[in-house]
């Protein structure tokens, strides 16, 4: 927010002019009016702008995505849509908590038999496998996966054969193949869609592998002609375990993953929550299903490994297939992650535009540009672009701190 800016409209045609604070300590009451609504200041921070030929100082206010509601004055509850602010009562408020992940869905309790999960052979499995001192609704119990004599939703995902029979339409996972670079349609939907199905565990290991199945008949082409598409099992899994574990389970949608020519698309139902956004994910951690990611750790082989490190994993995994980085996007209620098969520019290219904007470049960094491990690897790339009177050595500087530069222009001036 910029406080301190002006607008007029006039024959349907808005301006902007400068109107700022006399002096900083003007600004007072807004800072305090901030302080009233964030008391630990964390969520938000403050500074003042100065703009030549004006007069004043403008107060620009950041507030970041917080892991809580936000009241207003007057114990009032807001969110935004489009170009207003409504006002969020009763269940809706209920409704936010979920959506933010400040309570888990997963917490609520499934109105069918225990026998549905206490006479699983999934769950005797996993209690002969992973506490086989218990009995299997003694272990439901010490992990509070029973309530009032019914199963929660953690239960029921866990452990049931089939939880989607108990929680239809919100426990599954739909793929599509789509014969197209562009939009989805029913004219290039090449099949059926394929339902998964299956306690979560299974369900996230079927879902990477039939994925995996219907990539493999798709090519593409490229320097040497048709070439089969390739995405590394790694960022899929990942991702698909995200999408099954991460997602906000009290809305009744499906998981869907669309493969398309060029990408896959993978959808989950939900917002991100807590404080987390599509630009800091891979540094923020928040889990909204906590009791699922750390019973789906304690099976055998689990497909995830509670370390906060799975995406991180998906992204290192195409940058050395050499395939640009996934794109998360946050539509109005999901999160969709979008696997393009874009290859990166070449090494040479990545170096020659880090060198536009740098004077020099070091073996580490280019490393870390191009996704090569190899330091020697690295040292022949630089030699092509030396060899190509491109780049050049950096006088001076050898061994560990070795670095280069664009290639110095000789000025060969005419004698008169």
């Amino acid at each position: 927010m910029y406080i301190g800016i002006a607008e007029t409209e006039f024959m349907g045609l808005k301006s902007r002019e400068w109107r700022g604070f006399k002096d900083q300590e003007a600004a007072n009451g807004h800072i305090q009016s901030l302080e009233a609504l964030f008391p630990l200041g964390a969520e938000y921070s403050y500074g003042f702008l100065r703009n030549a030929g004006s007069d004043g100082v403008v107060l620009h206010v950041q507030v970041q995505r917080t892991a809580h509601i936000a009241r207003a004055h007057g114990n009032k509850v807001y969110v935004r849509r489009g170009a207003q602010n409504l006002e969020v009562k009763g269940k809706a408020v209920e409704d936010l908590r979920l959506a933010k992940g400040i309570e888990s869905y997963e917490r609520q309790t499934v109105n069918v038999s225990m026998t549905n999960v206490t006479e699983s052979q999934t769950l005797k499995d996993f209690v002969k496998q992973v506490v086989p001192n218990l009995s299997p609704k003694s272990f439901l119990q010490k992990q509070n996966l029973i309530r009032g004599g019914k199963p929660t939703v953690a239960a029921v995902l866990l452990f049931a054969e089939e939880p989607q029979a108990a929680l239809p339409k919100r426990s599954g996972v739909k793929l599509y193949r789509y014969k197209t670079t562009g939009a989805p349609s029913r004219e290039t939907l090449a099949d059926v869609p394929k339902s998964i199905e299956g306690p979560i565990v299974e369900l996230i290991k079927k879902a990477v592998a039939e994925t995996s199945r219907m990539i493999e008949g798709i090519s593409k082409l490229g320097a040497k002609g048709l070439e089969p598409v390739q995405y590394p099992i790694e960022t899929l899994h990942e991702i698909v375990t995200n999408a099954v574990l991460h997602r906000d389970y009290s809305i009744a949608a499906d998981v869907h993953i669309r493969i398309f020519d060029n990408r896959v698309e993978v959808e989950s139902p939900g917002i991100l929550p807590g404080q987390v956004t599509v630009k800091n994910i891979l540094n923020e951690q928040f889990a909204r299903n906590g009791m699922l990611v750390r019973l789906v750790n304690k099976f055998p082989d689990p497909p995830n490994k509670d370390v906060g490190e799975g995406l991180n994993t998906a992204f290192k995994a195409m940058q050395k297939l050499r395939l640009k980085p996934p794109v998360i996007k946050e539509p109005e209620n999901s999160v969709l992650v979008d696997i393009r098969h874009d290859p990166m520019a070449s090494p040479e290219e990545s170096v020659m535009d880090y060198l536009e904007n740098h004077e020099q470049i070091k073996n580490g960094i280019a490393r870390e540009l191009t996704g090569i491990t190899s330091e020697n690897s690295m040292k022949d790339v630089f030699l092509r672009l030396a060899k190509r009177n491109l780049i050049e050595r950096v006088p001076g500087k050898r061994g560990a701190a070795a670095a280069w530069q664009k290639k110095r222009q000789v000025e060969i001036g005419s004698a008169s």
